[in-house]
């Protein structure tokens, strides 16, 4: 009796130590007001879960900010941004610290908006100018629409098994006030390519893009972190029942981008 005890003890203690060797995620995300952010964080969470079990880290979701703090972040192996950023003082001067001091982190979309004036203004210089050096949200395409995407170094173990132009998911492509390329710190991994012109539908002209270069999605050296601009579903607003009609997520190449990029971060976190 005493020896099964034993063994029960002993799997059970495997079992424990075997979770605590597994990565840990925590993706913050608001999920209110845009229909579009919020489609996206409704397919996000359950792909994450998915891509949790096959590749072996442990991911969860939260909508509390708060959990934005040192003590929390202590024991996470990469953080998300699903669909916005911290407003909090404290949360942001956390995350800061739990960056600069080996942190990783993954940012979509609209996580990386500010616009002044609007209802999130520029007023975080160290994660617009420096971290992701994008400053300002310039413009936007309309309406969510596919874009053949440009691989800027395929040696980067991101594209591992990803051709050099691939189709990407429908999306709202953002334009930024500076121009990335100036940026020594900023490494550009994916843009768009020219043979997407031109992108957008309108029905305001300055909506469809006809030219120019665009940044979708980068890294910062001195960071361990990969920003997609992908995250805007294309939604039924003009038939008025709001229903999504397209997804992020489900797009082969795009979505073994995305693996490639956790399991990146997560090995750099690591080491």
């Amino acid at each position: 009796m005493k020896f099964y005890i034993f063994l029960i003890i002993l799997s059970l203690t495997s079992l424990v130590s075997i979770a605590q060797q597994q990565p840990k995620i925590l993706a913050f995300y608001t999920a209110k007001n845009d229909l579009a952010h919020i489609s996206f964080v409704n397919e996000a969470l359950p792909w994450f879960e998915k891509q949790a079990e096959i590749n072996g880290f442990d991911f969860e979701a939260t909508q509390d900010w708060e959990r934005l703090n040192q003590e929390e972040l202590k024991n996470i192996g990469l953080v998300i941004f699903l669909d916005t950023r911290p407003e909090d003082e404290d949360q942001r001067l956390a995350f800061e610290s739990y960056m600069k001091n080996g942190g990783a982190w993954m940012g979509f979309h609209f996580s990386a908006f500010a616009l002044t004036p609007s209802d999130f203004p520029q007023n975080w210089d160290w994660y617009h100018e420096e971290f992701l050096g994008s400053g300002q949200y310039a413009s936007n395409t309309w309406r969510p629409t596919s874009a053949t995407l440009r691989v800027e170094n395929p040696n980067h173990p991101i594209f591992n098994g990803i051709p050099n132009t691939f189709q990407a998911s429908p999306n709202e492509w953002y334009k930024w006030e500076h121009d990335l390329r100036e940026n020594p710190d900023i490494e550009i991994l994916a843009s768009i390519d020219p043979v997407s012109f031109p992108l957008g539908t309108g029905p305001k002209p300055h909506e469809i893009w006809h030219e120019g270069y665009y940044p979708v999605v980068w890294s910062n050296k001195n960071y361990s972190m990969v920003y997609f601009n992908m995250g805007h579903n294309d939604m039924d607003y003009d038939g008025g029942t709001n229903k999504t009609l397209s997804n992020t997520f489900g797009n082969k190449t795009q979505d073994q981008l995305v693996i490639n990029s956790l399991l990146w971060l997560l090995d750099k976190k690591s080491h």
